[in-house]
């Protein structure tokens, strides 16, 4: 049903009950439905999303299901908070638990978050020309041949990053001019804390992982420096290049490796990320972020819970080494487990405050938004009020200067000349595991939700992440890429919000730029930085590994394997997907994380990233396997936008 005039719920109920008698239902038949939409239109709509509402119930009569798709002439406002008004409605009755359509419906809701389907479904002058549109975004999207806009291959060497530099050039005095605003201002203080806790602690766990070698001050330096290059010369400036799990995992790797073939670390790494750059720079000539596509929610969520394992295993596994280790005094390793518990509990806690009835919303959200740095400096203060307990501190030198007694230029020719070349080897994996990473996080900063303006670059921003990397290399700097959770709440921090004149994100490079300059003047305060305690940066990464658990709808369908399947939570996916297709397809994904936990575990762990890599295949098999309406509710696109994402730094 096209245009329909109407201004309340109850209003498009008796236009479809109007419509359905004009089908040709026999009279029962019709009263039955209209019954069931009038009784549930008083409890209100299912689900709300993009404009998209859908009113579903069930009957206790045998005929067959309806379904109604309605455009609206006007949009619906029914006052609920943060939802757009709604333009179209799916009137859904059946006799089953679920409506054979409710799948297409949930779907359709996701398909109108992108701009251009959205055009195409107000504009479709017929209802046999809307369905067309329909059924050929579906066929994109489950083919997973869409073209996200900026990551259609040119066909050109170097022609990605042209189309990158004309779309974007433009913009970039704009993106200056545009950031002189308090919005920004906001942005920066937010985004300070929201990037030191996380460089700091990543700084911590990188000295346990290198014997020392990379510290909190080198992990400080190489995001600031970083930061603020990207600010000044990246396509997409709102992305936060900082130290993420992923790449110190890797670091940890090739240090052990370099240990036990006994040949230096930091020349090995330093030859290693020239060859990367070499590499992250043929990626970008040959237009290879167009493959991200093809690295979906599945592959996202199996990545996310290894990275989010190693954290908790990690940390768990520092504190239980302060009792095992017979040097370790008794009250310091007691005093290791209630700082750890501690500071988990306390960012844990704050950073869910946002659901909190107490205290007004502007101080709830402070207290959620700064969770993790109030954790932190709290059970800084406890360990020093128990100054008589020894605990070791994160390891900073009193003075700005490398963790070690060292240069700051590494030299790779100091590697023995068969490394020049080995190191081949793990830069492609440390390569596709950055590139990964950092297309990851343009995706999802670019998504259609986000409505950004001025358009992505893809193609340049894998070179200058490149040279960023092969210069960090040459300094002993840990390798920083697009940190996700901190990008995305960076782009809500700067959203202008419905009622401002101009509503949207404001896009612009001057927020980026006095983050990371601000970040740099915490290497001013060594001092107070070396009082950290190890054991609250453990309580840190106990922290993040559960937080992103948390967000992971992998680790929801696994507990669906412990729960009554009465108890089972009416989401999206379980009301339209037989509960055996989300169980098998849960399994796959348990069984891949258990081998990429595996290799990352064995003589081979330097090759994980290539193993990730591999689930792309596995994904596009099971394709095949499953059908194309449930694999696509099951790994449909979502941004992180849950509590549990918000502030957990991987």
């Amino acid at each position: 049903m096209l245009d329909i005039a109407a201004d309340t719920l109850h209003e498009v109920v008796s236009a479809t009950e109007t419509h359905l008698a004009t089908l040709g239902l026999d009279p029962e038949h019709l009263n039955e439905a209209s019954r069931a939409l009038r009784a549930h239109s008083h409890v209100g709509l299912d689900v709300t999303e993009a404009g998209v509402g859908i009113l579903h119930h069930q009957h206790a009569g045998e005929h067959a299901p309806v379904a109604v798709l309605v455009r609206l002439q006007r949009a619906l406002d029914l006052d609920r908070a943060g939802e757009p008004p709604l333009r179209f409605l799916w009137l859904l009755t059946s006799s089953q638990t679920t409506h054979p359509r409710l799948a297409s419906a949930v779907e359709f809701s996701r398909l109108m978050r992108d701009p251009t389907f959205d055009a195409h479904m107000m504009a479709a002058p017929t209802p046999s020309a809307l369905l067309d549109v329909y059924d050929a975004a579906v066929a994109r999207k489950v083919g997973m041949v869409d073209q996200l806009p900026g990551l259609t291959p040119t066909g050109r060497l170097f022609g990605g990053i042209q189309e990158d530099l004309r779309r974007r050039l433009p913009w970039w005095v704009e993106d200056f001019r545009t950031g002189l605003s308090m919005k920004v201002l906001s942005s920066t203080l937010f985004m300070y804390f929201a990037c030191l806790a996380p460089a700091v602690a990543f700084g911590g766990l990188l000295s346990e992982l290198t014997g020392g070698q990379i510290g909190a001050v080198e992990a400080i330096l190489a995001s600031a420096v970083c930061g603020s290059l990207w600010a000044l010369f990246a396509g997409q400036p709102l992305a936060i290049i900082g130290a993420t799990g992923p790449n110190v995992i890797f670091t940890g790797i090739l240090y052990g490796l370099c240990t036990s073939w006994d040949i230096p670390f930091l020349p090995t790494a330093a030859c290693t990320g020239l060859w990367s750059m070499l590499f992250m720079w043929l990626f970008a000539a040959t237009d290879a972020s167009s493959l991200i596509r093809f690295f979906t929610r599945f592959t996202d969520e199996i990545f996310a819970a290894l990275i989010s394992l190693i954290f908790v295993v990690q940390a768990l596994g520092e504190v239980r080494g302060a009792f095992a280790d017979p040097d370790v005094p008794d009250d310091t390793a007691l005093l290791t487990l209630l700082l750890a518990l501690g500071t988990f509990f306390v960012a844990f806690g704050l950073s869910r405050f946002r659901r909190s009835p107490y205290l007004l919303p502007r101080v709830r959200e402070f207290l959620s938004d700064f969770g993790p740095a109030i954790a932190i400096v709290s059970m800084t203060a406890v360990a020093l009020a128990l100054h008589r307990v020894d605990l070791p501190a994160l390891p900073v030198p009193a003075t700005f200067q490398p963790t070690i007694d060292r240069a700051w230029f590494v030299n790779p020719l100091d590697a023995p000349r068969w490394v020049w070349l080995a190191s081949a080897v793990p830069a492609l994996l440390l390569t596709i595991l950055v590139w990964f990473n950092q297309n990851i996080t343009a995706r999802l900063i670019n998504s259609p939700d986000n409505k950004l303006l001025k358009g992505p670059a893809y193609h340049w921003d894998v070179f200058v992440m490149g040279a960023l990397l092969g210069l960090m290399s040459l300094f002993g700097l840990p390798w920083v890429v697009g940190a996700v959770v901190r990008s995305l709440n960076h782009v809500r921090s700067l959203d202008r919000g419905p009622e401002a004149p101009v509503p949207g994100v404001l896009e612009n490079r001057v927020s980026n730029l006095a983050i990371h300059l601000l970040l740099a003047t915490s290497l001013l305060f060594l001092p107070l930085l070396a009082s950290i305690p190890m054991a609250v940066l453990f309580g840190v990464f106990l922290f993040m590994g559960v937080g992103s658990l948390g967000g992971n709808q992998f680790m929801d369908r696994l507990r669906l394997w412990l729960m009554d399947p009465e108890q089972y939570p009416t989401n999206h996916y379980l009301r339209v997907v037989p509960k055996r297709t989300v169980h098998v397809f849960t399994a796959v994904q348990l069984l891949a994380l258990s081998l990429l936990w595996v290799v990352k575990s064995s003589a081979i762990g330097i090759a994980f990233p290539f193993f990730v890599a591999l689930l792309v295949p596995v994904r596009l098999a099971l394709g095949r396997v499953f059908e194309a309406e449930h694999i696509a509710l099951l790994d449909a696109d979502e941004v992180p936008s849950d509590e549990e994402f918000r502030d957990v730094g991987v």
